[in-house]
């Protein structure tokens, strides 16, 4: 019997059961309706069933089977999961689409994608009994796993983020679900809306997943991420930086019914990082061999994912295409009008394969300014999406408009920004996102969550934001939404203290820039090692390429010549003494509100608090330490006085093994060896080198570490590890 033979069955054996119950209870139907026969309200305990047609797709029966898996953290008992209506228990949930539930129980207004409901009827499935049911419907299959997830939110407790927050649910003997209720839920605000986990460094060293997988995190972790995905009502995801179409992390998105995309790099999913050696990149001279690599990358994709295409052009690795290109350097008109042919052509590729295949270009760096200045036209089939620079601020200037979308980040790597924890403020997010939306500007948001862990908090706004809007009847949404979240994680008790403490973390850093950017955790480490190697080598610093070809060569960073760089060093220095001593007090003192408290926090949720909130303050305030004390004992040991430059590189030592004290406290239960992966912001390489540094100050003729900025490769040699010597197929 085919797929939909059997679902007409099980519709029909309902109905059938639901037309015998309407016979049975003939004149007390109308009595059903009244309060006074019908309790207000439905118990649900360990007993409840699922009923579940068995031919509802994959995606269905995975959430089925994960909400399963919450009743039994809240009742101790995993319930039975029934295919027949006769099977169902008193007390039942139901669960599918609008279209395949009796209409008697169909719920009505989900006419827009990814719509749902929460509702409850009565049945008799059963001769002996009639039967209490929940139905838990969706416009289409996504709007059901929504539905399926919210149930599990809103009545058992469960916390969308448990994954990454730990927070369990409360046990209870039994739930209560009003006996009215009908409650309908809208489609979301932004139409495509999902993770990218860009410079997954932490994921890889903590879950690596080559050996079991043949993918760089286990793909029980990315089972996780998606099912987070989706408990946020997210409906799509980029998983990974520099991957291949048939990485298995792929297949398994499609199987939680996820939408794939790429991100700005890779467009059509050709990993360019991967770009074989002695065969041209050039689109002006060689337009054919790309065009054969976009061709390959599309047809490597598994048959019937759903996809959305990233389309546009760049270098290898994530640069301007114009640093590849001679005839179109320094000429953006000529780049803009190349970029706009590349589109044409990758659209042309798609939909030879895929006829209804739907579009995005983001506008990353040059896209942006290219687009500002009318050199780069996209066309109107495909989505515009702006993109923020790392913290926060979107780079439109005000030119946003309707049916775009924005590539945000809440983490990002880029030398000076936040890897390992928060530093993107929710009055931002909001402020920037409620733009969007006011604009109408909502066909896309792609968050940027990294290693998720770090940056949980942020995550949860962006992507409620995503789901449901801006709450329009709050005066400070930014400060509900760190009390709320402080509620929820850490009790109510602890709320108002921990809310106040976010609301000073986030003032806490130095600034640079207009507008003001903080100094993220990256930054204190990549100046305070790259300040070190140039006062302690004279010889040129070299940077080892990481996000890039296998055969690309070291390049020069900063100046080739000594006294330029000796320039910058000294003029560093000088700027961070005086920008991190002015952030210090202010790091002090949140530190002191952060310990005052953590007795008012729940006490299962401790573990939770040291890592998310202690954690998080004392990389930046320790890191904010280190580097005064390394620019400090720069300038001292540049004017002779060398002791004293090394009681401040001893005192970095003490400040970089405060940080390593906090990380092991947030190394609990599952997460241990959580920050083994750190090879990007690079704290334990921090040290290592401050070790060096010290014996230098007091014996010049100590050996010298390489002249070398090299934690990118690193990090990016264990991300790509799992792929070996493959290189993107051109043929």
């Amino acid at each position: 019997m085919s797929d939909r033979n059997k679902r007409r069955y099980w519709v029909n054996g309902m109905v059938a059961l639901l037309a015998v119950f309407a016979v049975v209870a003939g004149t007390s139907a109308s009595a059903q309706k009244s309060p006074s026969t019908r309790s207000s309200s439905i118990s649900i305990g360990p007993t409840v069933t699922i009923l579940l047609d068995p031919s509802e797709p994959a995606p269905i029966q995975q959430a089925t089977e994960d909400v399963a898996s919450d009743f039994e953290k809240v009742f101790g008992a995993k319930p039975k999961i029934v295919t027949r209506p006769e099977d169902a228990g008193q007390a039942t949930i139901l669960i599918g689409e609008q279209s395949q539930l009796p209409e008697a129980m169909r719920p009505s207004g989900l006419t827009a994608p990814e719509s749902f409901s929460i509702s409850t009827h009565k049945a008799s499935w059963n001769a002996k009994r009639p039967t209490e049911v929940v139905v838990l419907a969706g416009a289409d299959l996504r709007g059901t796993v929504y539905a399926i997830y919210q149930f599990s939110q809103e009545y058992l407790g469960v916390d969308p983020m448990y994954y990454w927050t730990d927070h369990e649910p409360a046990r209870r003997t039994h739930i209560e679900v009003p006996a009215s209720l009908n409650e309908v839920f809208p489609a979301p605000v932004f139409k495509y809306r999902g993770f990218f986990l860009n410079d997954e460094d932490l994921l890889t060293g903590w879950a690596p997943g080559e050996k079991k997988d043949k993918t760089g995190i286990s793909l029980d972790v990315w089972n996780k991420v998606y099912e987070t995905i989706l408990r946020l009502k997210g409906n799509m995801v980029v998983p990974g930086t520099w991957i291949f179409p048939d990485d298995p992390q792929i297949a398994l998105a499609a199987k939680r019914g996820l939408i794939m995309n790429q991100h700005h790099a890779i467009p059509l999913g050709l990993n360019v990082a991967r770009w074989p050696k002695n065969v041209p990149y050039n689109y002006t001279t060689h337009p054919e061999i790309l065009e054969r690599a976009w061709k390959d990358a599309v047809a490597t994709y598994p048959a019937h994912q759903e996809i959305l295409w990233s389309v546009g052009l760049r270098g290898l690795s994530d640069v301007s295409y114009d640093s590849m290109d001679p005839s179109v350097k320094g000429n953006d008109k000529a780049l803009g009008a190349l970029i706009s042919k590349a589109i044409a052509d990758q659209m042309r590729i798609v939909r030879a394969a895929h006829p209804d295949a739907k579009f995005v270009t983001d506008l990353w760096q040059e896209g942006a300014r290219l687009v500002k200045q009318g050199d780069l036209t996209i066309p109107p089939e495909v989505t515009l999406v702006w993109a923020d620079t790392g913290y926060g601020y979107l780079q439109d200037n005000g030119q946003v408009a309707a049916g775009q979308g924005a590539y945000y980040h809440v983490a990002m790597m880029n030398d000076r920004s936040n890897q390992l924890t928060e530093m993107v403020p929710v009055d931002r997010i909001d402020s920037e996102l409620g733009r969007y939306i006011k604009a109408k500007a909502t066909a896309y948001l792609l968050l940027n969550t990294s290693d998720i862990r770090p940056v949980s908090m942020t995550t949860k706004a962006v992507m409620d934001i995503a789901w449901k809007g801006l709450p329009t009847e709050s005066a400070h949404p930014a400060n509900d939404f760190y009390r709320q979240w402080a509620t929820e994680e850490f009790g109510a008790k602890a709320a108002p203290a921990v809310a106040k403490v976010y609301e000073a973390y986030f003032q806490a850093p130095a600034h640079f820039g207009t507008p003001p950017l903080e100094y993220g955790d990256q930054l204190y480490h990549t100046e305070s090692r790259r300040m070190m190697l140039t006062y302690m080598i004279d010889s040129p610093i070299y940077s080892v390429p990481s996000q890039a070809p296998k055969w690309e060569q070291p390049r020069i960073a900063g100046a080739s010549d000594r006294a330029t760089e000796k320039a910058w060093l000294n003029t560093t220095a000088a700027k961070e003494i005086q920008q991190c001593d002015d952030a210090l007090p202010r790091w002090d003192a949140v530190w002191k509100q952060a310990l005052a408290a953590e007795p008012l926090v729940t006490p299962s949720r401790l573990p939770f608090y040291r890592a998310q909130v202690l954690a998080m303050i004392a990389i930046n305030r320790e890191s904010n330490r280190t580097l005064l004390l390394i620019s400090k004992a720069i300038q001292d040991a540049e004017s002779g006085d060398s002791a004293k430059a090394h009681q401040e590189a001893e005192e970095a030592l003490s400040a970089l093994d405060n940080i390593h004290r906090a990380e092991a406290d947030a190394e609990y239960g599952k997460w241990k060896n959580w920050y083994h992966g750190d090879w990007l912001t690079g704290v334990p390489r921090t040290r290592e080198l401050v070790e060096v540094f010290a014996k230098f100050l007091e014996d010049p003729s100590t050996p010298l570490p390489q002249p070398l900025l090299w934690n990118g490769w690193e990090g990016y040699y264990h991300i790509m590890h799992y792929e070996g010597d493959r290189s993107a197929d051109v043929q």
